[in-house]
Order: structure tokens, then C-alpha cells, then sequence
């Protein structure tokens, strides 16, 4: 085979074969194919597109390109849940404790943050002391001891999703829902998983912003699931304005721990019950939604999903007390409090200019390099719905450096719009696959 040859086919609007794709991913571990030649093909998909068989073809090879986890040993079925992205959520450090605590084996390879949404390992790294740099055999003994793990992506699990997301990255194709797809499954099926939850996010805050996009990307994962063979759901949720009240590392940390002791907000513990849910059908361990809700509910109120966490902290390395006294988790030196130049109701606030606001204060990625600040970030005292007066509080900023603080609060205030009351609120889940 010959890497030109590949991309004029699909350049010209023709479906890859099988053996095409799993050459042009092998030749990217053997320097068979180069990375402009990967770069064309890249592009050539996004104008061309690829069917279901190609992108489960992608998949599969991605996901070879290096270990497959063969979790067997362990009894019991093992269910991940994956969400898309948004501001605010931090349902990964709440419905995996809930789950486990469920009786479900939960196996969670996250990522980091970029741009402006935040991402769960960052989360777990605010937490002193906590390691998610485990190598394959200590993520299986900790999945043994805990019944869930949470790790980043080793060099071990889809190095050919990591080599091409750089490429993709570099040469804006990273919109391709094809592409996306196929990135986001073959990390995900490599971790040894028998099911999958997705949380797809649509709306202001969502990697994809319409609900179209959304749509296909659903139905897209949850063919390429079904086609490798594992069980899997999808749930469509609203990114239109952040998840909670807490927007920033360990304030999210801080925040998590609140909804494990049931004392969260709302849509945050909604949105985890319901994931959590799901995820507990799919490993059989209720026959029903409404079963397995009243199972999740049950291990917030006996505290066994607070205490699976906090197990789960100490065995990687982390410092437990962290999850009782927040004292202990990074502080920043100075809050700065935004108020409300208008009385009203907040009609809307924005995710995504609340999401670069935070980024911009350190707490998120410009770059992939970019270092982030555990402590910063902030605490919203209105969200949509609430009655606010002229001098009121809408938030408090957390924050170390000064020197983006004022683009930070234009941002910020631009985020809220206040006017009169709603007369309905839109439901967080707007569809189930």
C-alpha cells in the first residue's frame, strides 16, 4: 500500500477499507507513513467524512495500536462513564464513588483540561499527594482493592490517538465528529470496560455547541460501541450555563465532596445520580432507572460512596483528610466579589465566557503546556433563575495573579444577563440513547 494512493481515495469521496485504515495507523508507529501525509488524510476526512465502517475501523486500530486491558480476573462487569466536556462538571469524582459504592467496577482513564473546559485529572491532582500516573498492573490492583480507579492516559492505551490528536490539534481538524468519535472510543474501549455511559454536552459551554452535532455525535459513539461489542448509553445534557457552583480545581474538589455528603447542588447531584444510574443497569446490578436511582441515592445517604472515595484517595497516594478539612486543599491569596449592576432575575449566564474567564485566571489550558493553578477559579452565588438586587453578589473570584484579572471580569460580568423573571427553565437532560 501506498499512503498517497489512500489519501487520494478519500480525498475523492471513497470509503476506506478496513486494511487501508489499519495500515495508515500502523505505518504511524513504524514510520511507514508520515505526519503530513496522516496531516492530508486528516483533512481529506473532514471534507469527505467517513461511514460507520470506517469509523469503527479507525477505532479498532487506534485502540490496538497498543495494550488492550484484559481486566477478566476481576469478576463483574466493568462500566466507564465519558463526558464531552463542560464548565463546572465534576461528576467523574461523584458517580464513580456512587457507582462503586453501587456494586459497579468502575475503570476511569480521564484527561486533562483544555481550553475552557476543565478536566478530571486536574481535579483529582489538587488533591495533596494524589497519583494518577499508575502504570497498567497498579491500575488493576487498585480497581481490586477500591473497586473503581482513576488515571490519565498511559503511553500503554491508544498511542495512536495521542500521536494523531497532536497532529489534529495542529491542522484544525479537530471538529470532525468522525475523528472525535473514533479518539474518544479507542481510548475508552482500551481500558478493559464491558459498558459505556456517554455524557454528550450541547449548547453554550459544549465542545459542540448545537444540538445536532450533538445528536450525531451520540449516535455515533454508541454505534462504534456496539459494533466492538460493548454495552452502551448516551445521555445528552445542557452546557448552557456551569455545572454547580464551583468553577475552578480543588473548589471543585470542595464541591464534590459536598454532593457525596448530600449536600451538593442541585444539578450537580441530579447529573451524577442519573449518569450513575445508568451506569449501574448497564453492569446489572438493578433492572430499572428508577431502581438503580434509589440504589445511587442510598449510597450518598449511608455515606458508602463518600467513604469509597476516600478510600480510593489514600490508595493513590492522595491525603484523605483533604476530603474533610478543604483547608488542606490549595487556597488562593485573594477573592475578589463581582456584583450586579441590576435588579432582576439572571436570565442567563453563560458557560463559556465563564469557562475562559477561569481559564485565564489558571485554572484551565490555553496550550497543552500551560501550567495550571489548583487554588483558582470561583464560586457562583447566582445562577439561572435566581432573584438578584443592584449590589448583590453574582460571584466570588478566586485567584494567585493579577495580571489577567480585568479581562477576566469583563468576561465574567458579560456571562450574566439580568431581566425579568423565566417562566420555564429548560431540563438538564435533554435525550437518552
Amino acid at each position: 500500500m501506498r499512503a498517497v494512493d489512500i489519501i487520494r481515495k478519500k480525498r475523492d469521496g471513497h470509503a476506506l477499507t478496513v486494511p487501508e485504515i489499519g495500515w495508515m495507523v500502523a505505518g504511524l508507529g513504524n514510520g511507514e507513513v508520515a505526519d503530513y501525509q496522516w496531516s492530508a488524510l486528516l483533512m481529506a476526512i473532514v471534507w469527505r467524512g467517513m461511514d460507520a465502517a470506517e469509523t469503527t475501523a479507525l477505532t479498532d486500530a487506534m485502540m490496538r495500536s497498543g495494550s488492550v486491558v484484559d481486566l477478566s480476573a476481576t469478576p463483574g462487569l466493568k462500566v466507564d462513564k465519558h463526558s464531552t466536556g463542560g464548565v463546572g462538571d465534576k461528576t467523574s469524582l461523584i458517580l464513580a464513588p456512587i457507582a462503586a459504592a453501587a456494586g459497579v467496577l468502575v475503570p476511569m482513564v480521564s484527561g486533562r483540561g483544555l481550553g475552557h473546559t476543565g478536566g478530571t485529572l486536574d481535579k483529582l491532582e489538587s488533591i495533596p499527594g494524589f497519583n494518577v500516573h499508575l502504570d497498567l498492573q497498579r491500575y488493576r490492583q487498585v480497581l481490586d482493592e477500591c473497586g473503581l480507579v482513576l488515571i490519565g492516559q498511559t503511553a500503554e492505551i491508544a498511542p495512536a490517538d495521542k500521536h494523531l490528536y497532536a497532529l489534529r490539534d495542529a491542522t484544525a481538524t479537530v471538529e470532525s465528529i468522525p475523528l472525535l468519535a473514533s479518539s474518544i472510543m479507542s481510548k475508552k474501549l482500551a481500558e478493559g470496560i464491558d459498558g459505556l455511559v456517554l455524557d454528550v454536552k450541547t449548547g453554550n459551554g459544549a465542545f459542540l455547541e448545537r444540538l445536532e452535532d450533538s445528536r450525531t455525535l451520540a449516535e455515533t459513539m454508541c454505534a462504534i460501541g456496539r459494533a466492538l461489542g460493548k454495552r452502551i448509553r448516551a445521555v445528552i445534557t445542557r452546557m448552557d450555563q456551569p455545572l454547580g457552583r464551583a468553577v475552578g480545581n480543588a473548589l471543585e474538589v470542595v464541591e464534590s465532596v459536598a454532593c457525596l455528603r448530600g449536600e451538593g447542588p442541585a444539578d450537580v447531584v441530579e447529573l451524577s445520580v442519573e449518569l450513575a444510574a445508568e451506569m449501574v443497569v448497564l453492569a446489572e446490578q438493578a433492572k430499572t432507572l428508577d431502581e438503580a436511582r434509589a440504589l445511587c441515592h442510598r449510597t450518598i445517604a449511608d455515606g458508602s460512596a463518600l467513604e469509597r472515595f476516600r478510600k480510593l484517595v489514600a490508595v493513590q497516594g492522595g491525603d484523605p483528610r483533604a476530603l474533610d478539612d478543604p483547608g488542606r486543599l490549595p487556597k488562593a491569596r485573594r477573592l475578589v466579589e463581582v456584583q450586579s449592576a441590576s435588579s432582576g432575575y439572571v436570565r442567563r449566564l453563560a458557560a463559556w465566557p465563564i469557562g475562559q474567564a477561569t481559564m485565564l485566571l489558571g485554572a484551565g489550558r490555553a496550550r497543552v503546556d500551560s501550567v495550571v493553578d489548583p487554588a483558582v477559579g470561583l464560586i457562583l452565588d447566582k445562577k439561572v433563575g435566581d432573584p438578584v438586587e443592584a449590589g448583590e453578589r453574582l460571584c466570588t473570584v478566586h485567584l494567585n495573579d493579577e495580571s489577567r484579572l480585568e479581562q477576566a471580569l469583563t468576561m465574567i460580568r458579560d456571562a450574566f444577563v439580568i431581566g425579568d423573571p423565566l417562566l420555564e427553565r429548560d431540563a438538564l437532560i435533554v435525550e437518552r440513547f
